[in-house]
């Protein structure tokens, strides 16, 4: 599904929906010039299975409105930090995040990518049947509210292509306002455990470019991926604080 990567130019984004999209580093100028690459959604294939909450296997019945405000528990393999979101930031962001919490979606997921002092990506289900069903689960695009891409601000990962949202998110580690202007819309930021978040393991970087890694991840669950990558951090459960 998604690759967050640098891009130098809007027109790399729409090029591909693999690992392989181009993106340029913060700061430069624009070009055509790939180098790092931004959230990025690619295909899935898998077979549909029970799941405990009927949302899991439906995403149409992951369809409530989230609160205007709302804040969520990260339970890490690193530790726990808190997230605060704002749907008015990014309204269909929100709403997609928070009926993901809320039906457990991101129990036991990897942190599959991460990228020191760029961003960690995740939303890639352990189970390849959630993948399978979820795997055209897109929604709409929200306008440009005026958030950035700034440290701690979490956003959805996404293609070139319009309404590409779909479950892969991404946190980041370092300052990317250059993602604004390409369609990436913060929808909400770390309040607690910023610590937490710089630990996360960014050894393996941008993975193995030579492979279908999220392809094969998304097939194979996680087993493939820890197999390939034992030392990746994981989300073990994602939370809603009850005011």
């Amino acid at each position: 599904m998604l690759a967050l990567k640098r891009f130098s130019a809007l027109t790399m984004l729409a090029v591909t929906v693999s690992f392989t999209n181009g993106c340029a580093a913060q700061g430069t100028q624009v070009d055509q010039t790939p180098t790092r690459k931004p959230p990025v959604i690619g295909a899935a294939n898998a077979q549909e299975t029970a799941s405990p909450n009927p949302g899991l296997a439906d995403p149409a019945l992951a369809n409530k409105q989230a609160p205007e405000k709302f804040r969520v528990k990260f339970t890490t393999t690193k530790g726990d930090f808190v997230l605060e979101v704002v749907r008015a930031w990014s309204p269909n962001g929100a709403d997609r995040f928070y009926n993901m919490v809320d039906i457990g979606y991101f129990n036991n997921t990897a942190i599959f990518r991460a990228i020191e002092g760029f961003m960690f990506q995740f939303g890639i289900h352990g189970d390849p049947a959630v993948n399978e069903v979820w795997s055209e689960a897109n929604f709409k695009d929200d306008p440009d509210a005026g958030k950035s891409n700034l440290p701690g601000f979490i956003t959805f990962a996404k293609t070139g292509a319009p309404n590409s949202r779909s479950t892969q998110l991404f946190i980041n580690l370092g300052n990317n306002a250059n993602l604004d202007s390409m369609g990436f819309t913060p929808f909400g930021q770390v309040i607690e455990g910023m610590e937490v978040i710089k630990k996360i393991n960014t050894e393996y970087g941008e993975n193995n470019p030579s492979k279908d890694i999220q392809g094969e991840f998304k097939t194979q669950g996680n087993a493939y991926i820890l197999k390939e990558f034992p030392n990746l951090d994981l989300i073990k459960s994602v939370t809603l604080i009850e005011e």
